[in-house]
This record gives structure tokens, C-alpha cells and sequence, in this order.
């Protein structure tokens, strides 16, 4: 039987070219990457980062006191910043023309110095409020950081 199947294989039975054509169809579908599989490995990875967070939060969760006391600590200082400006630039409008060009510039360097916590500040609210979608978060936010807040022109 096994010299049937050689002297088949050799003279192309239609066994032999069926498991040929077989063959090829599976290697030309492997080469062929389509959307659909591009998509759900897409979806399996962005899966596989959201449990590994999820697992570093539980790992990690006996700091979590500590890291929501700086998380508070730098969002409170930056927001203050905010407020100040805000609050000496309206405060400007009410002044003397002296007092009130010293109060804006007040105003200007601490909106500067809260433009360059942005990005850290960013990083703190998406880890709390969207950690699963911290990797859209991180590039801009590491970017804004790095960058300090200046504004190109």
C-alpha cells in the first residue's frame, strides 16, 4: 500500500494534488495579514495591557495610600497655581496701572510654572480616572512634560 501511495504521489492521483492544493491555500492564508486579525490581536493586547495595570494596582495597592497623597499633593498645587493667576489677574483690573502690570506678571510666571505641571498632572488623573486607556494618555502627556509647557510658535 505504501508503493501505491509513492506511485500516487509521483504520477499526481487526485489525493496527492488535493493535499498540494491543500498545502498552498494554508500558506498563502498565513502570509495574508487581514484587518479582521490585525483588529482582535489589536484588541488582545490592548486586553493584555489593561489586566497587567489592573494587576500592578492590586500588587502594589498597600502604596496606594501614599501614591494618592502625592497624586492629591501635585493636582492641589497645580490647581492653585491656576487660581492664583486667575485670581491676580482679576485682581488687576480693580489696581492702580503699577500694581496691576506687577499683578499680571505675577499671574503670567505662575501659569507658566503650572503649564509645566501639566503633563505630570495629566499622567496622575488618567492613572486614576482612565487607567485603562493610559496608553493614549502617556505619549502627549510625556511630550507636554518633556517640552516643560513652552509653547512653540
Amino acid at each position: 500500500m505504501a508503493i501505491g501511495a509513492l506511485v500516487g504521489k509521483i504520477f499526481g492521483s487526485e489525493k496527492a494534488i488535493g493535499a498540494a492544493v491543500e498545502g498552498i491555500s494554508n500558506s498563502l492564508d498565513a502570509l495574508v495579514y487581514t484587518d479582521e486579525e490585525r483588529a482582535n490581536d489589536a484588541a488582545a493586547e490592548r486586553q493584555k495591557a489593561r489586566a497587567m495595570v489592573i494587576d500592578w494596582m492590586q500588587a502594589t495597592s498597600g502604596q496606594a495610600l501614599a501614591r494618592r497623597l502625592i497624586a492629591c499633593s501635585i493636582t492641589f498645587i497645580w490647581l492653585l497655581q491656576y487660581v492664583f493667576g486667575w485670581a491676580m489677574v482679576t485682581g488687576a483690573v480693580f489696581s492702580d496701572a503699577e500694581i496691576a502690570a506687577r499683578m499680571q506678571e505675577a499671574s503670567e510666571i505662575t501659569r507658566a510654572h503650572a503649564d509645566s505641571m501639566t503633563g505630570a498632572v495629566m499622567l496622575i488623573l488618567s492613572f486614576y480616572f482612565a487607567a485603562p486607556h493610559l496608553d493614549k494618555v502617556v505619549g502627549p502627556a510625556m511630550e507636554r512634560f518633556a517640552n516643560r509647557g513652552e509653547k512653540k510658535s
